[in-house]
């Protein structure tokens, strides 16, 4: 469908002038009739600039996506919660994470023989507890498998188990193409090869990879073996790497992916199958 695109609004690195740069990522996905926000960035007023210099109309999006908690990808909620108050955000489902949650209010052992003021809310828990979070009046979708949230658009829900990220949980978007799937990343903490592999439960072949492959402090050694586990082993067509993939990455998937590489810096617009 023409006007099939992703245009990346909050990225460290880039050609367009009148853009301020800064560490983390947002993109506005747009296909096949839905426009799609992918993070909010790093500073909410940087978000704010960069989509008002783009063009960028935040007031119109049919849902937004958040791959994970860290601030990078988050700050920019509140600039858009102003304009777009009821917008339905898709976030990963963590207990006491930052995008909130609930449990059911009996959800631990109880002891009914202590007095009542040893009891927890006196002995009358409510029938749902919930969990606090910045953006109270956000309207949030806890996602916690992988899932297809409109016609042809999932979210590939993936758990870290790499030190320093362990058990938090990701959300990568998902498009399904005539040509295979094209992933957006927001940080790959989990490891891209292992979004890969939960992405073919949708489909095998993936057409592109957008986003962070978060290879920025990977030594060089794993980030050419990955690259070439990319191209040659996942048979990734296209990759257009942006935010915590690091400069080596960036040098090394030129140099494995050739003229499938395509540059994908802060402001560009490309265009999608």
């Amino acid at each position: 469908m023409a006007g099939n695109r992703i245009t990346i609004l909050h990225d460290s690195f880039g050609k367009r002038a009148g853009l301020r740069k800064d560490w983390g990522f947002a993109a506005l996905v747009e296909f096949e009739g839905k426009r799609i926000l992918f993070d909010t960035g790093n500073n909410a007023r940087t978000f704010a600039e960069n989509t008002e210099a783009l063009g960028i109309d935040l007031r119109k999006l049919d849902l937004v996506a958040i791959s994970h908690r860290h601030g990078d990808h988050t700050s920019g909620l509140n600039h858009l919660l102003t304009l777009n108050p009821a917008v339905r955000i898709y976030t990963p489902d963590e207990l006491y994470g930052v995008f909130g949650s609930s449990l059911p209010g009996v959800f631990y052992p109880r002891c009914h023989s202590l007095p009542a003021y040893m009891q927890y809310y006196d002995g009358k828990p409510p029938e749902t507890i919930r969990h606090g979070t910045p953006w109270p009046e956000a309207q949030f979708t806890w996602v916690k498998e992988t899932t297809e949230i409109v016609a042809n658009v999932w979210l590939v829900a993936v758990v870290s188990d790499v030190p320093g990220t362990r058990e938090m949980r990701e959300l990568s978007l998902a498009l399904r193409t005539r040509r295979g799937l094209i992933l957006i990343a927001g940080c790959s903490h989990p490891g891209i090869e292992k979004i890969l592999a939960a992405s073919r439960t949708i489909e095998e072949r993936v057409h592109c990879i957008f986003g962070g492959l978060h290879l920025v402090l990977t030594k060089e050694p794993e980030i050419r073996r990955i690259a070439q586990a990319l191209r040659d082993e996942w048979r990734v067509e296209t990759i257009a790497p942006g935010h915590c993939t690091g400069e080596p990455g960036f040098l090394a998937l030129t140099e494995a992916f050739g003229d499938k590489y395509m540059y994908a810096g802060l402001g560009d617009s490309l265009e999608l199958p």
